[in-house]
């Protein structure tokens, strides 16, 4: 067994609980216990529950019970008040504790269909494997990821969205953006995230809407066209969310099947379902802090 006596990257650790949740995902119904899984990862199951809980803040049970299909249904029931009160009480409110607090403003086509559009990029690490971050002049407009290393796949996903604009590399520029997304000691309501979205005027408010759906929640597609008024484009809002360029910060990893389905995403469903894990042990770390200063 390979037992790693130092502390890895956070996207080292991914890559472990990436190859496990694939594991689980396909042999679920057998129940496989955690020392199966460690070596169906190569670890020792010992230290395969301390990568899974130092990744995750729960342990490889709670993760996967976070997960499962009757727990979306659960933070289903809630989806229509969820985005009520969203909007009830705006993007600062109590729920939002654990949230990364994010200002946002749009471009108009007319915008970042110009020549002139300059668009900065860069790869950092992430709990999620390597992620591409890219920026305009006044914030974040892409966040992405790369799988198998393939840089030029992630950075040309980019390009395709905005095929006029000119790209250039500066991991320095990005850096700050990466560091302030990921980060969760950054999270803070005085110095939010600042992002751009670059989209039609449907695209954006269906994004906005996506901004209003606090961690460790969930809503469906066609509760987001009730929302915007169009109980009828369930489909065009998932088309919208389909073309989310800023994956994570704009959570449409939140958005799930009126069924409670994870239904697709466009970083892989592997992904989806480690980012709904990893924000559970978020909550959960918070709100068990919060329970033990009441």
């Amino acid at each position: 067994m390979l037992d790693m006596p130092s502390a890895p990257p956070e996207s080292a650790d991914y890559a472990i609980v990436r190859r496990a949740i694939e594991f689980l995902s396909t042999r679920w119904r057998d129940q496989p216990s955690v020392e199966e899984v460690a070596a169906e990862v190569g670890l020792s199951p010992s230290h395969f529950q301390h990568v899974f809980r130092r990744w995750a803040g729960l342990t490889p049970k709670a993760f996967l019970q976070a997960i499962t299909i009757e727990r979306a249904r659960e933070l289903l029931r809630n989806s229509t008040s969820v985005l009520d009160a969203a909007y009830d009480v705006g993007l600062s409110g109590p729920s939002r504790l654990h949230d990364l607090f994010v200002a946002h403003e749009a471009l108009t086509p007319g915008d970042y269909r110009r020549d002139d559009l300059t668009l900065r990029y860069g790869f950092h690490d992430s709990p999620f494997g390597e992620a591409i971050v890219v920026a305009a002049p006044r914030g974040m407009a892409g966040l992405g990821f790369v799988d198998e290393g393939d840089r030029a796949s992630a950075l040309a996903d980019m390009r395709a969205r905005w095929p006029r604009a000119q790209f250039v590399e500066d991991g320095e520029a990005t850096a700050p953006y990466a560091a302030r997304a990921f980060d969760s000691r950054q999270w803070r309501p005085d110095a939010p995230l600042r992002i751009v979205m670059i989209g039609s005027d449907f695209e954006v408010r269906v994004w906005e809407t996506l901004l209003s759906v606090p961690m460790g929640c969930a809503t469906t597609y066609s509760d987001i066209a009730v929302r915007l008024g169009k109980p009828t484009a369930a489909r065009a809002v998932g088309a919208a969310v389909g073309k989310n360029p800023i994956s994570f910060v704009v959570p449409c990893h939140r958005v799930l099947g009126r069924s409670g389905a994870l239904t697709g995403y466009h970083w892989g469903l592997a992904r989806k379902q480690a980012i709904i894990g990893w924000e559970a042990g978020r909550v959960a770390r918070a709100d068990g802090a919060g329970a033990g200063t009441a």
